[in-house]
């Protein structure tokens, strides 16, 4: 643990302050490049937790897209932000966890309080402009994070709001692309159901808490699959529920290390 903290305190931190007001401005005038530092940051991050991300299949070059996936742990932030240049959707409680919502704001995370119906409207507008220059937006459409062990059912009001405004604003619907984000191993060995608890953020655990026993473990193995991508145009309960079988069959294959459906094989 002794190394990890060294590490962040001597790689990430001087990263941090000396490309923050650089990435202010990126946010500001450069929108279409502001993926760069984020992605760098990310990558360096991921070095000192000791994450090892690996990534199945092809993203979508060109076009909008709305990735759909799974969610463990904030740790899946860290994961995806340094392989893919996207933008999140995440409840406004994450940005009160002050390291989680800085990462979060880094990447022009889109927040949404769910208590409130107003905020429906500001959110689904976010996501439209996000994706309508051919941005790529990840929403964890299980709503809530869970152990990694099975995907719970997708919320497909969540896919729809998505789907409804942009198709009302922009006229146009955005490819919808399954992802799958898998927990795979610990120091080289199979991650236990026991330390799946250490890795995922679940129920009232604490930040610190976790971030201890993060940096106090071995190195950690991180899949992200993606899917095929699903034609937006179709019905938006039919989007949800193929997202979510295409999901669900990824991660069942990668934390059973098998092919997966469409022939990847984790090595």
């Amino acid at each position: 643990m002794i190394l990890r903290v060294g590490f962040l305190a001597l790689a990430l931190v001087p990263f941090t302050l000396l490309f923050l007001p650089v990435q202010l401005l990126a946010l500001k005038f450069w929108a279409a490049r502001s993926h760069i530092l984020p992605k760098a940051f990310f990558a360096i991050f991921a070095f000192g937790l000791g994450l090892r991300v690996r990534l199945l299949g092809e993203p979508v070059a060109n076009g909008p897209v709305l990735l759909v996936s799974n969610h463990i742990s904030w740790l899946d932030i860290v994961a995806i932000g340094s392989k893919l240049p996207v933008r999140f959707v995440a409840k406004s409680e994450v940005a009160q966890y002050r390291l989680v919502g800085f990462m979060a704001g880094l990447q022009r995370t889109i927040f949404v309080d769910r208590a409130r119906r107003l905020d429906t409207k500001r959110t689904t507008t976010a996501m439209a402009d996000a994706l309508e220059n051919g941005g790529k937006v990840v929403l964890f459409a299980e709503g809530t994070s869970d152990t990694g062990t099975h995907v719970l059912p997708f919320r497909s009001a969540l896919v729809g709001a998505v789907h409804k405004a942009i198709k009302a604003e922009k006229g146009c619907s955005p490819l919808i692309q399954p992802m799958a984000i898998a927990y795979l191993s610990i120091a080289g060995l199979p991650i236990s159901r026991h330390e799946r608890t250490q890795v995922a953020w679940i129920g009232h655990m604490g930040l610190g808490d976790n971030l201890g026993q993060i940096l106090g473990s071995g190195r950690k193995d991180i899949a992200l699959a993606l899917g095929s991508p699903i034609d937006g145009k179709m019905e938006h309960k039919a989007v949800a529920r193929e997202a979510e079988e295409t999901v669900r069959e990824m991660l069942v294959a990668l934390n059973r290390s098998q092919a997966l459906p469409k022939g990847d094989v984790l090595l």
